[in-house]
């Protein structure tokens, strides 16, 4: 009827093509025998059921349901787990024979020779051809991948069900008809394998009916495997039907052949589940550790950026040392972290690329690139808010002095225009004598002269005012109230010395007599004056100086006012000598002086107090002076030492970046022996600490004295700590990077010769000695380890292997990123093709698995794990509860693996 022959599989194919040789005839002949054809019919109908269920179909009738071909192909997909050509949807003969071919055809492509089996026969509804393809089917998809120990087949299931009920009494299987009349085989089978199901001991030799609905029942309600014999049919047939024997008897070997399979799968399953669980807790703690850092970073830059301005200099100087505290004791410890962090993010990544898992890819925001991103803007902030405190330090400083300078010369001018409102608006004059007029109005006159000298105070006092208005002093509502209020009384004063000028001249020519000499003393005496009250303002003004520059271009300007001092007591002398020659004059003419110089305020004596004043204010000055000079003569000295140990300590953070570049490229020894040299090297580096605080206790001194330059170096305290930083960040990457060496050549089991072979073939390519390779450069040594990367198929596989080693597409590949390419290249890993087939296993080859399945088979933990991540299965036979295990092995293995 039918002749087997399998192509593509002689080995497995051909005790079936040789078994079907034998029974070709002898079948012919059984297919007669209407007690075998119902037999057949049953069973065969039953396990085209078991298959079809899982499609949402069943059939009734063997001959008359696969006539249109629609269930015979859906029979063959479920079995299969392939697919066939779209049907035929028609109703016409053509429409069926096309659809039963395609199933034939199919058969045929699986290595069976259908002999005498026509598509026109199975839409005829043939039950001899039918039941003949049936069986083929059988046997190719349920019976032939059967082996058991070198036998396949028919004696492949023949051995095994011998195997397995060999220990029980009155079971001895020879064949596929009389051996199981008596369902003791049956019943063996199930014990052998379930005990708990059957009692066997119970069982009686001399009651097969009730032994073989034993077996079935238990076959049906606790195994899936439906009832394919009716026991009276067997017991009641001379000779049972040996392919419906074998067709239900295939099913107790799948069905227990895949608990072994399904243990494998189990075991399979937790050791992935294991090694996601670990990573899952690498990936919370490193975005925990992320999400501090950052929130810390967000909570210190406001304060870094806070330009609240403070009113002295005091409370500033309290600020600084807030921030000195920030960044000796607030600071390391964020640092450490940071570094700590990106050592994290790099085994993390490694242990995913050991385990064939995607790349980690943090929330968004706390990527190493974005942590690093708000480290650049705090440190920026840093520096602004330390360039900002030294700035308003200055600001202030100048503020203060220009507020004292204000309220001096304010006062002085206080005091000068006290009672001058109440001389201007006197009528003196009214009642006084023609040479009274003359002298009140040569007074008068010598008033304007003292007012126009005074004009340029007035607006210093305004032009001070101004600025302090500008830098934003703190109580410039005050300076301005003052100020308004001296410039008002200004303006009064000018009105009335306006306006009593004009009354004295409109009386001058009533007045005739005026002493000459009193109105020359008046005329050299103020200005005279006004240059004394103006040198004592400059002997006792404030000063702020910076450097020795500075000081001494104060002291040149001092030694100039000093060489003027002979002339102006040559001039003092002069208004003196002509006060004293009136005195001469009275006392010749025996003129009796009535009182003081009409014209004038000022005496001699006034004049020489103020001289005197003036003369003692020099020295002070000068030790005013001297002092700073020395001051800025020792902060000098502190601009020295601490550039000193400023370039001693910026050299050796140059040198020892230099050297670990060298470290990093010509490590040799074994990997151990290399980790050991770097924490060694690293312990040598972190020795010079101490060299870093004396650093440190130059640079407090520094900004104590208020040093704000130092042209003795061209390093600065900030470029000195992100240099060492620095230092300590790419030394703790060195060891990192060796350490994941360590971890990928343990994992991988790549041998010491290996990692020294491809660590030579990299530096020998890396030209420049940047620690990566350039595409070129990776191609090149590629080649030199045997890959053919150079033709048009080259070109492919070469594309191919840089999308690995380099998937962000920066043209450059990395040590670690080649290491981990190598070792991909030579060893195994699990795959998430393998995850779906084990998970397949234990849903017992369907398309979803159930919760309860999970929990059979996997420990409580990682069962729980599965059912709480997996989505609901929402394929076209899908049934409540059931949960989709594909996407959740795709998911565990990224898109790329499928």
């Amino acid at each position: 009827m039918v002749d087997y022959h399998a192509a593509n599989n002689q080995s497995s194919s051909g005790a079936v093509q040789t078994y079907m040789e034998q029974e070709n005839d002898w079948d012919r002949d059984l297919l007669l025998d209407p007690a075998w054809e119902r037999q057949q019919r049953k069973t065969f109908t039953a396990w085209c059921n078991s298959h079809l269920r899982k499609a949402g179909t069943q059939i009734d009738n063997i001959e008359e349901d696969f006539r249109d071909g629609l269930k015979l192909m859906l029979l063959l997909e479920v079995i299969s787990g392939e697919r066939l050509p779209k049907p035929e949807r028609g109703k016409m003969r053509v429409h069926k024979i096309n659809n039963v071919n395609k199933a034939l055809n199919f058969i045929a492509s699986k290595g069976v020779k259908l002999v005498s089996i026509g598509a026109e026969e199975i839409v005829d509804g043939n039950v001899k051809m039918t039941l003949g393809m049936i069986w083929t089917i059988i046997l190719r998809f349920a019976i032939q991948d059967i082996s058991v120990e070198e036998t396949s087949a028919k004696e492949g299931l023949l051995l095994w069900c011998q195997r397995k009920t060999a220990p029980y009494k009155n079971v001895n299987v020879q064949n596929f008809h009389i051996s199981w009349k008596d369902g003791l085989a049956f019943n063996a089978l199930i014990h052998r394998h379930r005990p708990d199901l059957i009692d066997y001991d119970s069982l009686r030799k001399d009651d097969p009916v009730t032994n073989l609905n034993n077996a079935f029942e238990v076959a049906e309600k606790h195994l899936d495997i439906p009832k394919m014999l009716d026991a009276e049919d067997i017991v009641g047939t001379l000779r049972p039907d040996e392919k419906a024997i074998m067709t239900y008897v295939s099913s107790f070997y799948h069905a227990f052949s895949g608990a072994q399979k399904a243990e494998t799968a189990a075991n399979r399953i937790c050791k992935v589940l294991a090694v996601n669980q670990e990573n899952e807790q690498m990936m919370e703690e490193y975005e925990k550790l992320a999400s501090d850092l950052l929130e810390w970073i967000r909570r210190t830059i406001p304060w870094l950026e806070n330009r609240t301005q403070e009113k002295t200099v005091k409370d500033l100087q309290a600020k600084q040392e807030d921030f000195r505290d920030y960044r000796c004791v607030h600071k390391p410890p964020k640092v450490q972290e940071k570094c700590q962090l990106e050592i994290s993010f790099n085994t993390l990544q490694t242990k995913l690329r050991l385990s064939n898992r995607p790349a980690f890819m943090p929330s968004e925001g706390r990527m190493v690139s974005d942590i690093n991103g708000a480290w650049h803007t705090l440190e920026g902030a840093e520096k602004g808010y330390e360039e900002w405190i030294l700035s308003e330090i200055r600001r202030l400083e100048r503020l203060e002095h220009l507020a004292e300078k204000f309220h001096q010369k304010a006062a002085i001018h206080e005091s000068w225009t006290d009672g001058k409102e109440a001389m201007l608006t006197q009528k003196d004059y009214e009642t006084s004598t023609l040479a009274e007029v003359k002298a009140l109005l040569k007074k008068h006159e010598a008033f304007e002269s003292d007012l126009a000298a005074h004009q340029d105070r007035v607006e210093q006092i305004a032009a001070i005012a101004q600025e302090l208005n500008q830098l934003d002093y703190y109580d410039a509502a005050n300076v301005n109230a003052r100020c308004q209020k001296i410039c008002d009384q200004w303006d009064i004063l000018g009105a009335l010395t306006h306006s009593r000028k004009d009354s004295l001249e409109r009386t001058e020519k009533q007045l005739e007599s005026i002493d000459e000499l009193y109105l020359e003393y008046a005329k050299r005496a103020a200005p005279f004056n006004n240059w004394m009250e103006g040198a004592m303002e400059d002997l006792q003004d404030m000063f702020i100086v910076h450097n020795i520059v500075e000081i001494q271009d104060l002291i040149t300007a001092h030694e100039q006012f000093k060489s003027t001092l002979t002339e102006a007591n040559m001039e003092r002398e002069a208004i003196q000598s002509i006060q004293a020659e009136v005195q001469k004059i009275a006392q010749s003419n025996g003129i009796k002086l009535s009182g003081s110089n009409p014209y004038t305020t000022i005496t001699p004596e006034s004049i020489d107090n103020k001289w005197e004043r003036a003369m003692a204010m020099v020295p002070q000055r000068d030790n005013a002076l001297q002092e700073e000079l020395n001051k800025q003569k020792s902060n000098d000295t502190l601009r020295a030492t601490f550039a000193t140990q400023a370039n001693a300590v910026g050299a050796y953070i140059k040198d020892k970046m230099e050297e670990i570049g060298r470290i990093s490229i010509e490590m040799n020894g074994t990997l151990e022996d290399q980790l050991t040299n770097l924490k060694e090297y690293q312990t040598s580096i972190m020795s010079y600490m101490p060299e870093i605080n004396k650093l440190e206790g130059y640079h407090q001194l520094i900004q104590e004295a208020l040093i704000f330059d130092n042209q003795y170096t061209k390093y600065t305290m900030e470029h000195l700590r992100v240099g060492w930083e620095q230092l300590l960040t790419t030394i703790a990457r060195t060891i990192n990077e060796v350490e994941n060496q360590i971890l990928t050549r343990d994992a991988k089991g790549i041998s010491q010769e290996q990692l020294y072979e491809y660590r030579a073939s990299f530096n020998h390519f890396d030209k420049d000695h940047s620690g990566a390779l350039m595409a070129e450069e990776f191609k090149a040594c590629l080649i030199s380890l045997g890959y053919d990367v150079e033709n048009d198929k080259g070109d492919t596989e070469f594309a191919r292997i840089m999308s690995i080693v380099d998937p962000n597409g920066s043209g450059a590949v990395t040590f670690q990123a080649f290491i981990d390419f190598m070792s991909t290249e030579t060893t195994d890993r699990d795959t998430a093709d393998q995850v779906i087939a084990s998970f397949k296993i234990l849903a017992a080859d369907k398309n979803y698995i159930m919760a309860e399945e999970l929990r059979r088979e996997l420990p409580p933990d990682q069962a729980e794990y599965c059912i709480a991540r997996m989505a609901p299965y929402t394929g076209p036979d899908a049934v409540p509860g059931a949960l989709d295990y594909m996407s959740f092995s795709t998911a565990l293995y990224g898109e790329s693996d499928l």
